[in-house]
């Protein structure tokens, strides 16, 4: 007899960026020439400073287990960053790490929300969000943004979608994959609305903090308004202003009673993060930041760019994103042509196919991020590759009849 899956595999699906890079690893396996602008990582490397603090601690035997929400340096270090750069202070148990912050993010919604409860997720989203609350029993409730706001939630779509059973609202900024990033007048006004709700927590993710452009400044929305403080989970990590993805840090600061549930779920999935990567971790949060200003500047000169380029290929809109490292053009006037093999182009997932296999440029669909069509592409990769990724979606536009 075959083993009989659970019915909660069937709600979710596999991560669209994932699969992604994992075919444009079979492709070029194939000997194609593939350029892959989808992967959601620095193409910097991790600091050195960071790398000798994973080699001190494996010389000193620093290898096993540890507490299982992080170590007390680690810990110290993710309070310090959050006092200094956020103005939030927290005890040391009201803070965590984990196996990244997608399992930090997992820890929290499996620890709250179950049937019948609803999550508010504002679209373009992350591709993870919708499948965790899924995943937990939950009902993803979905906001779309528009260019008009620069796709940013607002305050009274926030409030059309709040109901009784409204448990979260996820907010990611700035945003992947749209790339947007909210004043603090813009926090402050979708703070209004959430404090006549108090059955509605918060959840935001600050992973590409530092990821600026144009001079913007971050707030997330506890240091905007401190009233939401006790119902605020603030998420954030290693991976992508220190170049750490492979490290797999992420990390939360929030309520004790939550942080305490979170961290005996994570003791029954992965128990404690990487011993090594914790080392590297608090070596990242308390050594040199100044490297940071410098790489955002890089990725906005490869923003404008891009965002250039795209602009000139028939069909194709793109829009300046403000943080983040993706630009996310908009493919509706490719929408109804048709490739030279005669097929008709009906949605961005038939748009990032033809740009695949005539052009070998991977990029994904926006239809996987919520928002359609459109396509996202990483500019996390050097100035020569992304200007050949643009002339690849140019030569396929031109092709298009």
């Amino acid at each position: 007899m075959p083993l009989q899956l659970a019915q909660r595999t069937h709600r979710i699906k596999p991560s669209p960026s994932s699969m992604a890079g994992q075919r444009a690893r079979e492709l070029r396996a194939q000997g194609r020439d593939i350029i892959s602008l989808s992967a959601g990582e620095p193409d910097f490397d991790t600091p050195d400073n960071v790398v000798e603090a994973a080699i001190r601690a494996m010389r000193e035997s620093k290898t096993k287990y540890t507490d299982i929400g992080g170590t007390p340096e680690l810990k110290a270090a993710i309070r310090d960053k959050f006092s200094r750069e956020n103005e939030l202070q927290y005890g040391s148990q009201e803070v965590m790490a984990g196996t990244g912050a997608k399992q930090v993010i997992f820890n929290a919604l499996m620890c709250t929300v179950e049937e019948g409860c609803e999550v508010i997720i504002p679209a373009p989203y992350w591709v993870s969000y919708p499948d965790i609350v899924l995943l937990a029993g939950g009902k993803p409730v979905f906001v779309q943004g528009s260019r008009q706001h620069d796709l940013k939630l607002q305050p009274d779509a926030l409030e059309r979608a709040i109901t009784p059973n409204t448990r979260w609202l996820i907010l990611n900024a700035p945003g992947n994959p749209g790339g947007s990033v909210y004043t603090e007048d813009e926090l402050r006004e979708l703070a209004k609305v959430l404090l006549r709700h108090p059955q509605v927590w918060i959840l935001t993710d600050d992973m590409y903090e530092h990821i600026l452009f144009d001079e913007r400044r971050f707030k997330t929305i506890a240091q905007v308004e401190p009233r939401l403080y006790e119902r605020t989970l603030t998420v954030n990590g290693v991976s992508k202003a220190y170049a750490m993805t492979g490290w797999r840090i992420g990390y939360a600061g929030g309520p004790r009673d939550l942080i305490f549930a979170m961290t005996k779920m994570q003791s029954h999935s992965t128990s404690n993060p990487s011993s090594i990567s914790q080392a590297a971790a608090t070596e990242a949060l308390m050594g040199p930041q100044d490297f940071i200003k410098e790489r955002a500047a890089i990725f906005q000169q490869r923003r404008d760019r891009v965002v250039a380029l795209l602009n000139e290929c028939p069909g194709v809109s793109c829009a300046l994103p403000q943080g983040a490292f993706y630009v996310y053009p908009s493919c509706a006037e490719l929408i109804g042509r048709r490739t030279p093999a005669g097929k008709e182009l009906r949605t961005d997932e038939d748009v990032i196919l033809y740009l695949l296999d005539e052009e070998n440029l991977a990029v994904l669909q926006g239809a996987a991020y919520g928002t359609s069509p459109h396509f996202r592409i990483s500019i996390a990769s050097s100035m020569e590759v992304l200007e050949e990724g643009c002339a690849r979606v140019r030569r396929a536009c031109e092709k298009l009849a």
